[in-house]
C-alpha cells in the first residue's frame, strides 16, 4: 500500500524552526551580538564555553534574519582543523 502525504498534513519535529510558545535563543543572541559589536570574534567552541551555546550557527542565522551583517571566515586551529569564526 502506497500512502501519499501532502506537506501540510503532518509536521515532523525537525521541521519546526521555532518553539511554539517561547522565543528560543534570545538571551544567547543578545550575548553573542554584544560580544560581536564589541569587536569580538567567535567560534563554536568559544560560544559553547562563554555563552553555553551549542548551536552557534543557528544563533548567527537568527542575527542575520534580524538584519545584522555577521561575517564568517574560516580559520585553522592549533591542531590544523578548519573552523568558522564569526564577526561583524
Amino acid at each position: 500500500m502506497n500512502a501519499v502525504f501532502e506537506a501540510d498534513q503532518f509536521e515532523l519535529p525537525f521541521m519546526k524552526t521555532t518553539h511554539p510558545t517561547k522565543q528560543q535563543g534570545n538571551e544567547q543572541n543578545t550575548k553573542i551580538l554584544n560580544h560581536l559589536r564589541g569587536g569580538g570574534r567567535l567560534t563554536a567552541l568559544e560560544a559553547l564555553e562563554w555563552f553555553k551555546c551549542f548551536r552557534l550557527a543557528s544563533r548567527i542565522h537568527d542575527l542575520k534574519k534580524a538584519g545584522f551583517e555577521v561575517q564568517k571566515r574560516m580559520i585553522k586551529t592549533a591542531n590544523g582543523k578548519s573552523v568558522a569564526q564569526y564577526y561583524l
